[in-house]
Formats: C-alpha cells, sequence, structure tokens
C-alpha cells in the first residue's frame, strides 16, 4: 500500500487549490479528490460541513482486520486535512452497481441538511443511499438548463431528486413535467421544489414507468422545448415493465422524447455507462452535439463519469 502521507498531501493541495475555486462558484458542495493515487481509490466531496467518501469497489483482497485499519487510517487522514469532526465523515463502500443499486438503501439512515448551488436549495442525505440526491458531476448542465429555461416547457424524465427542475423552474419554465418511478425520489423531489418555493401546480410531479410515459405523453399530444433525459445505465426494478439497458434500449427513449420535442426545441441525453455509444442511426435521424466535455466540471478529475448530448430536430 502507498504511504499515508502521499495520501494526505494530494488531499491537502487539493483542497487548498479548490477552496478558492469553489468560494469563487458560489459553491458548497464539489469534489476535491477522485483516485488521484491509484492505491487509495476512493471518490471524495464536500457537502458544506461534510465529507462523502466513497471507496471504489477495486476487487483487492485483504484481511478484515488489515482493511479495517487501512480504512480508519484514511478517515483519521481525511479527518486531518479537512478539520470536520469524525461523525461528519460519512463513508461508502462503492460496489459496481448492479440494477437497481442506487435506489438501495444502505441500512443507516443520517440525516438530511441541505446545500446550496448557484443560488438553488437541495435536500441531501449522505448515508441513507448508495447516492446523495444530488449528482454532482451533472452541476454544468443543470445551470445551462437554468440559464435557458425562460418562457419554456420542461419534461425532466428518470428524474431522480428532481435537481434539473428546480433549475429550469427558478429559471423561469413556466411549465415542467418530473417523471420517475419511485416514491422515495418523488417524494425527495417535491420537498426540493417545496424549499425553492416552486408552484406544483404547474411544476407537476408524475410517477410513470418512463417507456409508458413517453407512449402516452404523445397519445395526449404534449409537447416541450427543453427535455432532459438520464437513465441509469441498467434498471431491474420490479417496478419497471421491463428491464432497462441503456445500450440497448437507447432508440426507444430517445426517439419517444424527441417526439414530445418542440420543433425548435433541445433534448439533454446523458449517462453515465463508460462502455455507452450513441447509434449512428440517432447521428443520421437528428441533429446531435456532443457536450460531454463541457458537461463535466472542473472538479472532476474522471473526464469519463458521464457522457452528454444535445440533440434537436434537423430543419426541415
Amino acid at each position: 500500500m502507498n504511504n499515508i502521507n502521499d495520501f494526505i498531501n494530494r488531499l491537502g493541495k487539493n483542497l487548498k487549490h479548490q477552496l478558492k475555486w469553489a468560494k469563487r462558484q458560489n459553491l458548497v458542495a464539489w469534489r476535491i479528490y477522485d483516485r488521484d493515487i491509484p492505491q487509495f481509490p476512493f471518490a471524495i466531496d464536500v457537502y458544506g460541513e461534510h465529507i462523502h467518501l466513497q471507496e471504489y469497489d477495486t476487487g483487492w483482497l485483504m484481511q478484515p482486520e488489515d482493511y479495517q485499519q487501512w480504512l480508519d487510517e484514511v478517515c483519521e487522514a481525511v479527518q486531518f486535512v479537512v478539520g470536520f469532526p469524525k461523525e461528519n465523515i460519512h463513508v461508502k463502500q462503492r460496489t459496481r452497481q448492479k440494477g437497481t443499486a442506487q435506489y438501495e438503501k444502505t441500512g443507516t439512515n443520517g440525516n438530511d441538511f441541505i446545500v446550496h448551488e448557484n443560488g438553488r436549495a437541495f435536500w441531501v442525505n449522505l448515508d441513507k443511499y448508495l447516492d446523495t440526491g444530488l449528482f454532482l458531476d451533472h452541476r454544468n448542465t443543470r445551470q445551462k438548463i437554468g440559464s435557458i429555461a425562460t418562457g419554456k416547457r420542461f419534461l425532466n424524465l428518470f428524474s431522480y431528486t428532481g435537481s434539473f427542475t428546480v433549475y429550469a423552474a427558478t429559471g423561469g419554465a413556466i411549465y415542467s413535467e418530473t417523471v420517475d418511478l419511485s416514491n422515495t425520489y418523488l417524494d425527495w423531489a417535491k420537498r426540493n421544489f417545496q424549499l425553492n418555493h416552486m408552484d406544483l401546480n404547474v411544476h407537476q410531479i408524475v410517477r410513470a414507468d418512463v417507456f409508458q410515459y413517453l407512449v402516452d405523453a404523445v397519445k395526449q399530444n404534449k409537447q416541450f422545448d427543453l427535455i432532459v433525459l438520464d437513465p441509469p445505465s441498467f434498471s431491474n426494478s420490479k417496478k419497471m415493465l421491463d428491464i432497462l439497458d441503456i445500450q440497448r434500449d437507447q432508440a426507444k427513449l430517445i426517439d419517444g422524447a424527441m417526439r414530445l420535442l418542440a420543433q425548435d426545441g433541445i433534448l439533454y441525453f446523458s449517462n453515465n455507462l463508460r462502455s455507452f455509444t450513441l447509434d449512428d442511426a440517432i447521428k443520421v435521424r437528428y441533429a446531435v452535439k456532443d457536450i460531454s466535455k463541457q458537461s463535466i466540471p472542473d472538479d472532476f478529475r474522471n473526464k469519463k463519469i458521464h457522457q452528454c448530448w444535445e440533440i434537436r430536430h434537423i430543419n426541415k
């Protein structure tokens, strides 16, 4: 194993540099370390006065007592560098995601607290689920949505806790629908909406299977000017009619969303499957622009954390 001092030095250096950056950006939630040293395979995020410390699954085998000692050392090092109390360091082991892992409880409840980002407020919980309620790697795209939402009708598919909708609504969207199948996350979205003083009659929450929603919405002649489609890579949720495999199902989802998109509208499509490739047929049917590079924030060392495209109708 690498020397813990190397880890401490790198973390300290990152923090010194990024504290100024975060202050300039007016951010309280950002990434300070992302597997910078391979022997310390963690993603470390600041959320206000708390640290979210996720261990990547490397497949390494260590004796349980050696492993615990190593993990304790890492936690102490993080605590030493950031200066937060021990109870504010939230540790998670991140195994390779299978199916509905994003929605799985960790067995710990933890406390909900509020973080602010670009003038918006969000509830997060660093213990209860594998994910925190706010995907920091989508910060740039959220900001983009907020900056172009004035007067627009907005649709958020696979909405999770509704953060894109918060940006759209506070950015002047005149109407929105936020679609997910999980009651847990739709309740969370509702709390985020209330936190940002959104009108729930204008910004509607829809519990639905996205595949079914796309079929029904076309029949109802719904139209949107801005759509975000950010599906999980894979899902076998019992509530879904079918298993979702994003590589296989991309055309079905993108075509379905494009049928709801106004002629001069924009669809933002993203996912975090590393091996994902966009079908050539999609690039023929629509005007497609890969914006992955611009969409990944400066604090993310891993530039492959997600891919993102801007998709429009080809003007005839």
